[in-house]
């Protein structure tokens, strides 16, 4: 990567399931990210306040309880708010609860500001590829394939 890039990432709310957050966090260091991990327990306004403080490119938030619907109500707005507009909101996870469709889970978490829904099992070289075409960086060779894509009507849950 030819500049380096800081991201924030933590687990949102009350949700204290930190490992896929810390796999994610290992894998974007490894990728050449700076990244500043805010860990478990992280409210909405820490996420925003980090990402003021470090001059984030982009912000990543992890939910495994079922919960990202509850925890995530307004987010997008209080990075406006905060004059993050511009700054990748992307979540992922286990971030709402039971069998649904994917599709319109995806248009809840983007209508409430996030730019990229990621379900369970996503590999971290697809958000990698992903944070590098949306910040307009070198993709260096990443291999799409790697990605895990839901087809069209898959549930998850």
């Amino acid at each position: 990567m030819n500049k380096r890039v800081t991201l924030v990432t933590g687990v949102i709310g009350t949700d204290p399931h930190i490992i896929g957050n810390r796999i994610l966090g290992y894998a974007l260091q490894e990728a050449g990210f700076n990244v500043v991990s805010l860990g478990a327990y992280t409210p909405a306004e820490d996420f925003i306040k980090a990402a003021i403080e470090t001059n984030s490119s982009a912000i990543l938030v992890g939910s495994f309880t079922g919960q990202g619907e509850l925890e995530c109500e307004g987010f997008g707005d209080k990075c406006s708010e905060a004059g993050l507009d511009g700054v990748p909101l992307y979540i992922g996870g286990n971030i709402v609860i039971g069998q649904q469709d994917w599709s319109g889970v995806v248009d809840r978490f983007k209508a409430m500001g996030f730019d990229r829904v990621y379900p369970p099992g996503t590999r971290p070289k697809e958000i990698i590829h992903d944070l590098r075409r949306d910040l307009g960086l070198d993709d260096e060779g990443a291999d799409e394939s790697e990605g895990r894509q839901l087809a069209e009507g898959e549930k998850v849950g």
